[in-house]
């Protein structure tokens, strides 16, 4: 009569090592989906939250309104966030001056300087825990396949102290074994996905983060379109109106 087989007589079977691994591949597994779904949840709250502010911030009337507006309910957002220290830059620089090595230059290069700072930790804040699902995706199959051929180096020894070669006593014990390559595979498929799908997500919003940027700087240095004299008749919006577009 044949001997039970499948993955509870194969774990049953494992020595420490085997049972090792498997706990390792459970804890790459638990770990990457953690970040993955965190990470998923945050990109969503995040480009919610972006488009909120966008909405405003184009709409709005001066940018005293941005920064009541800021003030009022908070840094939520990247474009926020940088809105909120390219402001704050340039007061400051128009204020105070260079008093420091760090304010060092014209405003120009001060505001530049800013907002560089504040991408570098938005792009820092969104890729937090990237490497985490590369390294699951990339070791994962072949600490699965370590796992694999650690169960089979013990099936042919055990068969080789019994003396006995046949099929059923060969097949069993290695088709067992390649439970842990299977389990590789499972953990790092979804790890990659996540990876990248991730990455793309990123990538999108740095882009339209460095767009941002661009135009932000532009309206602070090169005669913004805005007029704070707290008259609604006197305020252009912070878009650019449609007569100046392409020209």
């Amino acid at each position: 009569m044949n001997e039970a087989t499948g993955f509870a007589h194969f774990m049953a079977q494992s020595d420490f090592v085997g049972k090792s691994l498997f706990l390792f591949l459970m804890l790459m597994s638990a770990v990457s989906w953690y970040y993955i779904i965190t990470k998923n949840i945050s990109q969503y709250l995040t480009k919610k939250r972006s488009q909120k502010f966008m909405d405003f911030f184009w709409n709005a009337t001066s940018f005293d309104a941005v920064k009541h507006e800021i003030t009022t309910h908070g840094i939520t957002d990247p474009f926020s966030h940088l809105t909120s220290d390219a402001l704050f830059a340039r007061e400051h620089h128009a204020r105070v001056g260079a008093a420091k090595l760090g304010e060092a230059g014209t405003v120009s290069e001060f505001l530049t300087r800013t907002m560089r700072k504040v991408i570098d930790e938005e792009t820092t804040q969104m890729e937090s825990g990237l490497t985490v699902l590369a390294s699951v995706g990339s070791t994962a199959p072949f600490v699965g396949l370590f796992g694999t051929v650690w169960g089979v180096y013990h099936a042919l020894v055990a068969i080789g102290t019994s003396g006995t070669a046949s099929l059923d006593k060969i097949a069993g014990p290695v088709g067992e074994a390649l439970i842990m390559t299977g389990l590789g595979l499972a953990v790092a498929i979804p790890a990659v996905l996540g990876y990248n799908a991730l990455v793309r997500s990123n990538r999108v919003l740095q882009g339209r983060l460095d767009a941002f940027a661009y135009d932000l700087f532009a309206f602070l240095t090169t005669g913004e379109q805005v007029h704070t004299t707290g008259k609604a008749t006197n305020v252009t919006p912070l878009r650019p109106s449609n007569d100046t577009v392409g020209h």
